[in-house]
């Protein structure tokens, strides 16, 4: 700890103040590193017992009000309703030995006396099914080869449709990370696409919807109302550094998407430049605002695009 000066001079008052301040900001430094505890930090529970640290405050109860925990008055509810078709029904008779000694196999059958009705889900198991394609000749010569079935793939093995969309489905649905999609896949099914195929199959899927896109274009475009907006999102493996944007127009009905950054020239690729007339709802981001008064590329956006004030 450094010492204090004498203070009989002007120089020593100015040093004695210097070693003041820094003292003080050595003890406001103490007392900010005392303070932190796992409450207010990111420092482990088993810190708080540290000789000197503050235990964080205990959680406050639930506060008495009139909202009553639990589902609320007017909300749907959610419960396992009996069938009157279920998918399968499996009797199920007494086995063993009655108390007289007789075989309860050979007993009456008195009927049913109670049913239970268990939703169970069967076990989806990967199979290999190898498709066959016969060639046939004809009386005059020609000979004809089957054609082969829709959904298989030219390759001498290949995945089927219906895992494709599974892998789909996960990653865009439910946000899945690839790797993470083909080891679920792995575990419910026992096959294991990798990587790479689950991520191929996002630009194949987009592929297999480009004709519906440009319908929901078209009926956004011809839409009264729009809202718009955009959000980051990253794409691909790779650094952190690869984020771009998805812009979204959308009605109750419809919604149409567009990946790219958050600049003008996006903008101008996206369904805005054609919504002539159209009120655009939307966050009041400058390039919505700019539409009416600036150029792309040396090409003036000519729709009109209003607001919420």
């Amino acid at each position: 700890m450094p010492s204090l000066p004498p203070a009989d001079t002007c120089a020593g008052c100015a040093a004695r103040d210097a070693v003041i301040e820094d003292l003080l900001t050595r003890v406001e430094r103490l007392e900010r590193l005392i303070s932190r505890n796992s409450g207010n930090s990111s420092m482990p529970p088993s810190a708080d017992d540290l000789p000197g640290r503050a235990r964080p405050p205990g959680r406050a109860g639930r506060k008495t009000g009139k909202r009553k925990p639990g589902k609320q008055p007017g909300a749907p509810g959610s419960h396992l309703a009996w069938s009157q078709d279920p998918s399968d029904t499996v009797p199920h008779f007494p086995d063993g030995t009655c108390a007289c000694g007789a075989a309860l196999s050979g007993a009456a059958d008195l009927g049913v006396t109670a049913s239970h009705q268990q939703v169970e889900i069967p076990l989806a198991s990967a199979r290999v099914i190898q498709h066959d394609l016969h060639a046939v000749a004809c009386g005059c010569g020609k000979v004809h080869q089957a054609a082969r079935p829709e959904g298989v793939g030219a390759a001498r093995v290949s995945y089927g449709p219906n895992l494709q969309a599974w892998c789909v489905f996960l990653v865009v649905a439910h946000a899945i990370p690839v790797h993470r999609c083909a080891e679920l896949i792995e575990s419910l099914t026992g096959a294991r696409p990798s990587a790479g195929f689950v991520h191929a199959m996002l630009a194949r899927a987009a592929g297999q919807v480009a004709d519906a896109s440009k319908l929901i274009r078209a009926l956004i475009i011809l839409a009264h109302v729009v809202c718009a907006d955009e959000t980051p999102i990253r794409v691909g493996p790779g650094p952190k550094s690869r984020k771009r944007y998805l812009l979204v127009a959308c009605t109750r009905l419809y919604t149409y998407y567009l990946l790219g950054d958050r600049d003008l020239a996006t903008f101008a690729a996206f369904v805005l430049p054609d919504l002539a007339g159209t009120v655009v709802v939307h966050d009041r981001y400058q390039n919505y605002e700019c539409a009416t008064r600036r150029c792309v590329s040396g090409w003036r956006w000519k729709t009109s695009i209003s607001s919420p004030s």
